[in-house]
């Protein structure tokens, strides 16, 4: 009796034991239950579409998209744009081997040397040409005791001398003063942009070029200033010999008028003069 007493105690510790083991074991698989499930993603989520967000989402991608291939084309044509000629071919093909220069009139010019020297340097008080042309006298005096119309023809015919020796004097200055520029400053600038311009190197900027552009405009500017000055020069020329011309056909009209208005009563006193010549002549 004792001893089932005793088995039935032991039996039930072992069953209390169980049980508490149990409820442990449940415990721990709630707890690593509850774990997974708050670190495990959700299975189940609510989707919302909003048409509006997604098509303004769209276009925003469409337009950036755009943006980002125009970008890409300005940048490839910018790359291409500042790629130099030097590149591909060699730019010393573009210089002169020997250009032309400015040239003094050289050789001992023993009656004509200061005008040549005028003609190289120029002469703005135009000293070199009166004193190789002939002197005019001064008609002041003679002038007060002619006629008015005699007065007014011998005045156009000095105001062309006059007019001609300004038009030789500021060509003959403009001439030296081109060439003295033409070979002490314009060839040597010419030779500096030459040397620029077909300068292979590839650190030049597009600011550099524009430099060059502007300094080849300025160039021939004043190339053109000097074209402009020669060209004056000999419109005044043609000018003068205009108007000597128009003075000589002037004066041979003004002849053959006088003859037409005076003709009758000239050949009259001519024929009046010889006959009263012959009528009074007599043998020495």
């Amino acid at each position: 009796m004792i001893r089932k007493a005793f088995r039935d105690e032991e039996a039930g510790a072992m069953r209390a034991d169980s049980g508490r083991w149990r409820s442990r074991v449940a415990a721990a698989i709630g707890v690593f239950v509850l774990v997974g499930f708050a670190v495990s993603p959700a299975w189940a989520q609510w989707v919302i579409n909003d048409p509006a967000v997604t098509a303004r989402n769209a276009i925003t991608a469409m337009v950036k998209e755009y943006l980002l291939n125009v970008q890409r084309e300005q940048h490839s044509e910018l790359r291409r744009m500042a790629t130099r000629l030097s590149m591909h071919t060699n730019l010393d093909k573009y210089a002169l081997p020997d250009p032309p220069r400015w040239r003094t009139h050289g050789g001992d010019y023993l009656f004509a040397g200061p005008y040549n020297e005028a003609l190289i340097f120029g002469d703005a008080a135009g000293a070199a040409y009166v004193e190789l042309t002939h002197r005019l006298l001064s008609a002041a005096e003679g002038l007060a005791r002619l006629p008015a119309d005699a007065r007014r023809s011998f005045l156009a015919r000095l105001a062309t001398i006059e007019l001609t020796d300004a038009a030789a004097i500021a060509a003959t200055h403009d001439t030296g003063q081109l060439r003295f520029n033409g070979r002490k400053k314009e060839l040597p600038a010419i030779d500096a942009l030459e040397a620029h311009v077909i300068d292979p190197s590839n650190e030049q900027s597009a600011t550099a070029v524009l430099d060059k552009i502007s300094g080849a405009a300025l160039i021939a500017a004043r190339q053109r200033q000097a074209r402009a000055q020669l060209l004056a020069g000999i419109v005044e020329q043609l000018l003068i010999e205009s108007k000597r011309a128009r003075d000589a056909e002037a004066a041979a009209m003004n002849m053959q008028l006088t003859a037409w208005r005076d003709g009758r009563a000239a050949n009259e006193a001519f024929v009046a003069g010889t006959a009263d010549a012959l009528s009074t002549w007599r043998q020495p």
